[in-house]
């Protein structure tokens, strides 16, 4: 009699956890994402002519003196047959003593101080993932002088554009501020087209 009732308690377990997780929860995660289609379709974001540009949680390489530079990344941003290799995200996992990774802050260093541009934290390391789309304002802010300069804006401008950009910490209490770069870039480009 013990094997039956345990077999039925057994069949019962297996009928609940099928309905929870094949039935329920896909259905939910698809209301989810019908309510919040823009997360759900990897917070892209599009330019001026309605192009994808990018994503709202993934950094991207600037390397123009018309943007704000973002921070260093151990990602491969390649494009066209080479992107489906790419995929992989992650830091470099270089020991502090790596003379690898010595030489590529050394030579972050030296490409910020060529460009005036005091080097922060967050634009001589990498972030965890290596696809931190945010700088610190105060990163944003140290470049304010090269891109008013190469784009011939009022710096004043440029400052105030910084300030509507910046995403304030997570619930008001996790992480810290900061500044997406590809948001900001797109703005300063708007903002010269007059869009």
């Amino acid at each position: 009699m013990s094997l039956i009732r345990e077999t039925i308690v057994g069949l019962r377990m297996t009928l609940i956890l099928w309905v929870l997780t094949a039935l329920i929860y896909p259905f939910f995660m698809l209301g989810v994402g019908l309510i919040f289609p823009y997360q759900a379709n990897g917070s892209l974001i599009k330019n001026a002519q309605g192009q994808v540009v990018g994503s709202a949680l993934i950094g991207q390489p600037f390397a123009s003196e018309r943007y704000f530079w973002s921070r260093p990344s151990t990602t491969n941003y390649s494009t066209g047959e080479a992107a489906k290799q790419t995929g992989i995200s992650g830091a470099s996992n270089l020991a502090p003593s790596n003379p690898d990774l010595v030489k590529r802050i050394q030579s972050e260093v030296s490409r910020l101080n060529q460009a005036n541009i005091k080097p922060t934290a967050d634009l001589v390391y990498t972030s965890g993932s290596s696809l931190d789309p945010h700088i610190s304002e105060e990163s944003a802010r140290t470049q304010i002088q090269r891109v008013a300069k190469a784009r011939g804006l009022d710096t004043n401008q440029v400052e105030i554009l910084i300030s509507k950009y910046v995403d304030g910490r997570f619930l008001g209490i996790f992480g810290e501020s900061g500044v997406n770069t590809l948001k900001l870039n797109l703005a300063l480009d708007a903002l010269q087209t007059g869009k």
